[in-house]
């Protein structure tokens, strides 16, 4: 084949469709689970929703006129997923089951080959590696976990068939899944304890339903839907200034979580445990008009003692209280891969890709990698947002990315590997500018690894990480032709 797509969330079948469009068809995507939409299909906790607005966390190329509200459930966000996938008919290209264990380059050949669990290998001359960051799961390590005998579960793997009514429940993490579980779980639960390390910034989700009539618009003046997705996306764009840059704009943005913060929680004590030491947008920022309430319900407790370890019957924190719990759910996000790869990625002369990014991740845009020719990659390193939509970021790469492969084939380029010095020069200058974010201000964050260096982030507006994709200058890379005794590049669909 032409292009094997590793995932089959936002980011590979957006890459599947982009490939389509541009008349390529000879590709397969390959999916560990056993049906699309990554992110989505796998977080179903109680309150589970994106904190973009549907109109702007959707693809631009398939806009959905029927979203029922602002901020989109998950169900509705995997429903729109798997509609995506039928009216652009992917199934044929959709291979489940198929975990890959890793990734290696023939330099013979001149092709990738993608290793599965089940034995099968799968071969193509271009690799694009669209896992997605938030794809594994993370519990974090504390001691004892073996030692306790209640229910555990993480938010990204939720058991639906717990029955949480009356139980006595304790949510480790305050973070973004964590604000979206607590408010679901008081109303069930009979006690529920909120074991927070780091109180987080939160302001005020404006959610409400979206009217039929405006459904209807959207249907029949695609324009219009077109408007409203700008709209959002330019008052988001603005947000950077406050939570990009430490600026006078990120004092406005504190003050109003301040004011979120004093309207809904009375209580000054827990008003002062509510209130983070660190700059807005330092870490991700919470999107909630229902946490604060939570916490202050009858049979809701915040802890704030650190975590000593797990005993037999629930959490014993640091000065020595033992907090009993039927159930332990962890909302403690992901690993995210800031300094290796989520299976074993081999170059040409056995290069390790884990090994070169063990000091922190790097690449080209996002996209490429300096001596891994041919493979491209989506939500690759500094490509995360702190205040837009991560896919207008992700259309951007994918866009490049399509571009090159279409370029290979029309140009009989045999291997494009982007050069050293240029992707080396590109990120001197990235970290540069990182060095002035509120990312890079002194906090401890997911973003950063554990000695500060920032692999996720990208310093700047949405706009600006579109413009440098815009252009794909072959000087950037080095091009190495197709050999008169290799066969013609076909866009054959590939067999099921």
């Amino acid at each position: 084949m032409s292009v094997l797509i590793i995932g089959a969330g936002f980011a590979g079948l957006g890459t599947a469709i982009r490939l389509k469009q541009a008349g390529i068809e000879d590709f397969v995507v390959l999916e560990r689970a056993d049906r699309v939409g990554g992110t989505w299909r796998d977080n179903t906790y109680p309150g589970a929703a994106c904190d973009i607005p549907s109109l702007l966390y959707s693809y631009s190329f398939a806009p959905n006129p029927d979203w029922s509200r602002a901020y989109s459930g998950s169900a509705e966000i995997q429903a729109y997923i798997e509609d995506v996938v039928r009216e652009h008919n992917l199934q044929t290209h959709l291979r489940f089951g198929a975990d890959v264990t890793g990734l290696a380059f023939d330099e013979d050949t001149a092709r990738w080959t993608a290793h599965t669990s089940a034995g099968d290998t799968y071969t193509a001359r271009h690799a694009v590696l669209a896992a997605g960051a938030l794809a594994n799961a993370s519990l974090p390590d504390i001691r004892g976990m073996a030692d306790y005998t209640g229910k555990i579960m993480h938010s990204a793997r939720w058991d639906h068939d717990y029955d949480f009514t009356g139980k006595t429940v304790a949510v480790v993490g305050t973070g973004a899944s964590a604000v979206q579980i607590i408010p679901e779980l008081v109303k069930t639960a009979g006690k529920v304890k909120v074991f927070q390390r780091t109180p987080g910034w939160v302001l005020p989700r404006l959610d409400f339903a979206h009217p039929s009539w405006a459904k209807s618009l959207f249907r029949d003046r695609p324009e219009t839907q077109a408007a409203a997705r700008g709209a959002w996306f330019w008052g988001h764009e603005a947000v950077a200034l406050g939570l990009v840059w430490n600026s006078l704009a990120t004092g406005l943005v504190q003050t109003a979580a301040k004011r979120h913060l004093r309207t809904q929680v009375k209580d000054r004590w827990l008003r002062r445990q509510l209130t983070p030491d660190f700059r807005a947008g330092c870490k991700r920022m919470l999107v909630s008009s229902d946490y604060y309430p939570a916490l202050q319900a009858d049979n809701c407790k915040l802890i704030t003692w650190p975590i000593a370890r797990l005993s037999a019957d629930g959490i014993r924190t640091a000065e020595g209280i033992e907090h009993r719990a039927d159930a332990i759910v962890f909302a403690t996000g992901f690993q995210v891969n800031k300094t290796g790869t989520p299976f074993p990625v081999t170059g040409p002369g056995g290069r390790d890709l884990a090994r070169e990014w063990a000091g922190g991740a790097q690449a080209y845009k996002s996209v490429s990698v300096a001596g891994y020719p041919n493979l491209f990659l989506t939500f690759g390193p500094n490509s995360g947002p702190g205040h837009n939509s991560a896919l207008f970021y992700l259309e951007a790469q994918i866009d490049y990315l399509v571009r090159a492969i279409r370029l290979c084939r029309e140009r009989r380029i045999r291997t494009l590997d982007v050069r050293p010095a240029v992707q080396r020069v590109y990120n001197e200058s990235l970290q540069r500018r990182l060095a002035g974010t509120t990312w890079n201000s002194g906090c401890r964050s997911w973003y950063l690894t554990a000695d500060g260096f920032n692999a996720t982030m990208f310093p700047g507006f949405a706009t600006q990480y579109r413009r440098q994709l815009a252009d794909l200058d072959l000087a950037d890379y080095t091009a190495t032709p197709v050999t008169a005794s290799e066969p013609a590049l076909r866009g054959r669909s590939p067999a099921r």
